[in-house]
């Protein structure tokens, strides 16, 4: 059979060209090009076959959608929308070590234990190695049925074989390879490939496929973008080595709220369910500090409260410094240009770190007046009351702006014990009272806030 002819890929983004070159046009990745031999094809070239028919079918179903299989971990299952759908596919990132493999073996022996087949494949670890890893989380005992392969084509046809699956564990796709291809394992035509493969075989049969993907330099996993749009779940596993919190974050859930977030922890016998995220992240908090804010989120439909640190120091050198870890550091930028221009506050000569405690991403502009709380009271050197939560939206005018949710962010706040909340004054909308217990301290613009905090020798603009 005639050899194809060789193109070389970017493992990045996975544009095409017919030679080398060091570096990509389209994602401008260094050494990101591959060669790849794309499959012959069959004899004769390609040949246009009959065109067949399609069933349609109305909107309104007659058959009941199937059952979904909860994991036996409420926070997973939080994550997923309620458990896991037959037939589905569900793709799991993160960064090494993070924890993705000890959740799945977790989830694996838990769906096992409660009389379902489940199947764990890896193409990384031995056997041996996932026992000694199940020995040390407690599970050794979980009817999980464990398989060390990377060929595609025989776990497929191993899957076909004996009772139905319920649910398959593939970790990693970066290490499956079909034999049809010349590609090496993890290259783009692999990956498409190979997920492809499996993902049919979930659809056909009725199981729960996961597949764990690597992630790049830059958080994102890496392979082509199309893997994302193949599967019917993304989840991202998040969390810095030096917290023991973990994050489980939906970003597409063709079965679910997106967004949505599971917290785990990270113990000697695995990882272990939060179910009060809130708590756990304020826990070590000290109310009769400078420069810090409790900022009352929302992570899909859950409400979280979490802690803002900041520090205003004097600029030790030319250029202040800026330090940002779990905010977009863009966004801090806009909330010191704004308190600069329309508060009269000199905080840009100054050097700013900012934090936010526990771990968690924050995304939401709803930190925003949160944030220039916990600058303003960091500068001023005037505690923000320790029993208040903060959170809205700040336009450049410096207005704030109101934010969705409301009623939700103020309900944890009480249920958490705290008493008042500075929030966006809702006069200007048509919201009804809120029905919790804390008092709304509204804001309508920022120089209020600023004027709240500001101590002696402050300009209040």
């Amino acid at each position: 059979m005639a050899r194809g002819r060789s193109q070389f890929v970017c493992q990045d983004c996975g544009t095409v060209y017919p030679k080398w070159a060091g570096r990509c046009e389209a994602c401008n990745g260094w050494n990101t090009l591959v060669e790849e031999v794309p499959a012959p094809p069959g004899p004769g070239g390609a040949i246009r076959g009959k065109a067949g028919r399609i069933d349609v079918v109305e909107l309104a179903g007659s058959q009941d959608p199937p059952p979904r299989r909860p994991t036996g971990m409420a926070e997973l299952d939080r994550v997923t929308g309620g458990g896991l759908v037959p037939g589905s596919a569900i793709l799991v990132g993160g960064d090494p070590g993070i924890g993705k493999s000890t959740l799945l073996i977790q989830v694996t022996a838990r769906i096992a234990a409660g009389g379902l087949r489940a199947l764990y494949i890896s193409g990384e670890e031995a056997i041996d190695q996932i026992r000694m890893r199940a020995q040390r989380l407690g599970i050794a005992d979980a009817p999980v049925e464990l398989a060390a392969a990377t060929n595609v084509r025989d776990i497929v046809a191993a899957l076909s074989e004996g009772r139905p699956t319920d649910l398959v564990v593939i970790d990693s796709i970066q290490t499956m390879y079909l034999d049809q291809l010349d590609s090496a394992p993890g290259t783009v035509a692999q990956v498409r490939a190979c997920s492809s493969d499996l993902i049919r075989a979930a659809k056909a049969r009725g199981f729960c496929l996961v597949l764990v993907g690597h992630v790049t330099k830059e958080g994102t996993i890496a392979g082509p973008r199309v893997l994302e749009h193949m599967v019917d779940t993304v989840l991202y596993f998040e969390g810095e080595r030096g917290h023991q919190f973990r994050i489980l974050r939906a970003v597409k859930n063709r079965f679910g709220a997106t967004d949505e977030i599971g917290v785990f922890e990270m113990t000697d016998r695995g990882l272990a369910e939060v179910a009060n995220p809130s708590a756990l992240f304020l826990a070590e908090r000290r109310s009769d500090i400078s420069g810090s804010a409790v900022f009352a989120g929302m992570e899909g439909t859950r409400p979280v409260l979490v802690e803002i640190q900041a520090l205003v120091a004097p600029c030790a050198y030319g250029t202040p410094r800026r330090a940002v870890v779990g905010w977009d550091s863009a966004r801090l930028a806009m909330v010191m240009a704004v308190l600069d221009a329309r508060c009269g506050l000199a905080i840009g000569a100054h050097d700013v770190y900012l934090n936010v405690a526990g771990g968690l991403r924050v995304a939401e502009p709803a930190a925003d007046l949160a944030v220039a709380a916990a600058l303003v009271s960091a500068l001023t050197g005037e505690p923000v009351p320790g029993d208040a939560v903060v959170f809205g939206e700040i336009g450049l005018g410096g207005e704030v702006r109101p934010v969705g949710q409301t009623e939700a962010r103020l309900k944890e706040a009480a249920r958490l014990g705290f008493a008042a909340a500075w929030a966006p004054d809702n006069r200007r909308t048509e919201r009804a009272p809120s029905r919790s217990s804390v008092r709304v301290v509204g804001f309508d613009r920022l120089i209020d806030l600023v004027g709240r905090l500001a101590a002696d020798g402050v300009a209040e603009g």
